[in-house]
């Protein structure tokens, strides 16, 4: 069964964050940069939020505030739930889907260590069921020495 930490080990190690005072455009702005859907929000090592894509769409746009001169801070999600290293990823997809979120930071014994997305998890599920599938092939076809690995 796979896990979380099997999933960081074909990630980037790169942690993208900002600090609380940062504005949301400057969060967009990183976001934009480094082609992602959120940053993590922290102070030095503390992860103390999240600000997604979504955060912006409804409490910026939708409320209309300027990106320039709102907080990051203001509009992140606090209340995060985590996931450890050694999580499966059936854990990691059940959690996002009973609530309803995209993004799970990785912690490890107080440490921030990753982030994991719904992609993430989707495409190793995929990757799972195509190694299945060849496995699969192979015995049914007689060619036991690559249905065995």
């Amino acid at each position: 069964m796979t896990t979380v930490r099997h999933m960081l080990q074909g990630k980037s190690p790169v942690i993208h964050s900002v600090a609380p005072g940062a504005t949301v455009f400057e969060a967009i702005a990183s976001m934009a940069e480094h082609n992602i859907s959120a940053v993590l929000v922290t102070e030095g090592e503390r992860l103390v939020g999240i600000f997604t894509e979504r955060d912006y769409a409804r409490k910026v746009i939708l409320q209309g505030r300027s990106s320039r001169d709102t907080k990051v801070s203001e509009l992140m999600t606090q209340n995060l739930l985590t996931v450890s290293p050694s999580q499966t990823i059936e854990e990691v997809m059940q959690m996002m889907t009973e609530n309803r979120i995209r993004h799970l930071p990785v912690v490890d014994h107080g440490t921030l260590i990753g982030i994991v997305t719904i992609g993430d998890a989707v495409k190793n599920v995929m990757d799972e069921q195509r190694q299945t599938i060849e496995q699969l092939s192979s015995y049914i076809s007689g060619d036991i020495s690559t249905a065995q690995h």
